[in-house]
């Protein structure tokens, strides 16, 4: 299993928007293939700050089948805008546990 990592911050003033647009997007990652759990967490100190923590089957599940698939331009469209720059996004695979 792999863990993606991504951090978002939100554009100015659009925190409360991109939070709801997150919301609506859980869904759809949730059903993509390979996606095990899907979690969204918004940061106490800096509300403007957001983490999506994703565990897929396989690194290819996210990066290829997910990326090139149909879902992503539709979760894509509950945020775009909503943030600034790039998203952070890293890979992780479970060391012990």
């Amino acid at each position: 299993m792999v863990l993606e990592i991504a951090q978002f911050t939100a554009a100015p003033g659009k925190g409360p928007q991109l939070r709801a647009g997150f919301l609506a997007a859980l869904p759809i990652i949730r059903g993509a293939e390979g996606c095990q759990s899907v979690t969204l967490r918004q940061q106490i100190e800096d509300p403007e700050q957001f983490v999506l923590l994703v565990e897929w089957e396989t690194l290819e599940h996210h990066t290829v089948t997910f990326r090139s698939g149909p879902r992503f331009p539709e979760y894509r469209s509950h945020v775009d805008g909503l943030f600034v720059g790039d998203p952070y996004v890293r890979h992780y695979e479970l060391v012990e546990g």
